[in-house]
C-alpha cells in the first residue's frame, strides 16, 4: 500500500511540476517533437526504400535457354532438374516454347512478324525458355552456374553485370537507411535527455530541500521518472499523428507510387502504426532514461 501511494503521489507531483515549470516543460516538448519528427520520417523512408529494393529483387528474372530439338520427355525432366534446385522460386517456373515466343514477338513487333512468317514449320530459330525466379538474389551466381550444368540448357541470363551491381547498389542503401534511422534515435536520445537535464537541473533547490528533511532517493527520484515519461509521451503526440495523417495522405495524393509504378509506395497500414508506436516508446524511455540521469549524476542523489 505504501508503495502504491508513493507512486499515486509521484504521477499527482509529474502533473503539478510540468505545468509549474511550463516554460522549461515547454521546452524539453519541443525538442523531443522535432527530433521524433526527424526520426519517423526516416523510418518511413527507410521502409518504403527498403520495399523498393526487396520488391525488384524478387521480380528479377533468369531465363534458361533449352536446346531447339529437346523433346517433350527431356523438357519435363529439365523441368524437374530446375525444381531440384534449392534456390529456384519454384512457384514461378515458366516454360515458353519457341513458337509461343515466335507469336509472342509478332504481336508486339510488325515488321518482325512479317519476317516470321515466312518461316516453314521447323525453320524457327528461336529457342525454348524456362523463365525463373531465385529466392536470394545474392546467391544468382551459383544458381546460373547450377541451371548450366543441366542437360540440354545450352545458355543461362540474367544480365551478370548489371545484376552484380544492382546488388551492391541495394545492400549499400538498406545499410546507410538503417545507420541514418539508428543515428537519428541516438541523437534524439542526446537531445531530449540534455534538455530534461536541463530542466531538472534548474530545480536542484527543490531536491535538496527533499534531501534534507529525508526523503529517501527513491521517492525523490519517482516524480522525475514519470514527468520524463509524460513529456516523452506529450512530444510524441505531433510525431505519431504527422506519421498515420500525414503518410496515409501523401500515399494517396501520389497514387501510391512515386514518379511511375517501378516506385511503388508501402501501404499506410503496413508501416505507420508499427512507427507511431516506435516513436513513442522512443519518447518515453528516453524521457525515463533523461531524467533518471539528471537526477542522479547532476544532482548527486
Amino acid at each position: 500500500m505504501r508503495l502504491l501511494r508513493i507512486v499515486k503521489r509521484s504521477i499527482r507531483d509529474s502533473f503539478k511540476s510540468i505545468f509549474r515549470n511550463f516554460s522549461l516543460s515547454f521546452a524539453s516538448v519541443s525538442c523531443t517533437v522535432i527530433t521524433l519528427i526527424l526520426v519517423a520520417l526516416s523510418i518511413v523512408a527507410s521502409y518504403n526504400v527498403t520495399n523498393m529494393t526487396d520488391k525488384i529483387e524478387k521480380e528479377l528474372t533468369v531465363i534458361a535457354f533449352v536446346e531447339s530439338d529437346a523433346t517433350k520427355e527431356e523438357i519435363n525432366s529439365i523441368r524437374k532438374d530446375i525444381e531440384n534446385i534449392d534456390n529456384i522460386d519454384k512457384k514461378n517456373i515458366v516454360f515458353r516454347s519457341k513458337d509461343e515466343i515466335k507469336k509472342n514477338i509478332g504481336a508486339e513487333n510488325a515488321e518482325l512478324k512479317s519476317i516470321m512468317d515466312t518461316w516453314d514449320e521447323g525453320e524457327n530459330p528461336l529457342q525454348n525458355t524456362f523463365v525463373l525466379r531465385v529466392l536470394d538474389i545474392k546467391k544468382i551466381k551459383e544458381t546460373a552456374a547450377s541451371l548450366k550444368n543441366i542437360k540440354k540448357v545450352t545458355l543461362v541470363k540474367y544480365g551478370e553485370t548489371m545484376v552484380e551491381r544492382m546488388i551492391n547498389v541495394f545492400d549499400l542503401i538498406k545499410k546507410v537507411a538503417i545507420v541514418l534511422v539508428v543515428a537519428l534515435i541516438l541523437v534524439t536520445a542526446f537531445l531530449i535527455t540534455n534538455t530534461i537535464k536541463i530542466t531538472i537541473f534548474s530545480r536542484r533547490n527543490e531536491i535538496n530541500i527533499m534531501r534534507l528533511v529525508g526523503t529517501s532517493n527513491s521517492v525523490i527520484r519517482m516524480p522525475f521518472l514519470f514527468e520524463g515519461f509524460l513529456l516523452g509521451i506529450i512530444g510524441s503526440i505531433i510525431p505519431v499523428c504527422l506519421t498515420i495523417f500525414g503518410y496515409t495522405y501523401f500515399y494517396e495524393s501520389m497514387g501510391g507510387v512515386i514518379f511511375s509504378n517501378l516506385v511503388e509506395l508501402v501501404e499506410p497500414s503496413k508501416i505507420v502504426y508499427i512507427t507511431s508506436l516506435i516513436i513513442l516508446v522512443i519518447g518515453s524511455v528516453v524521457g525515463m532514461f533523461g531524467s533518471g540521469q539528471a537526477v542522479r549524476k547532476y544532482l548527486k542523489v
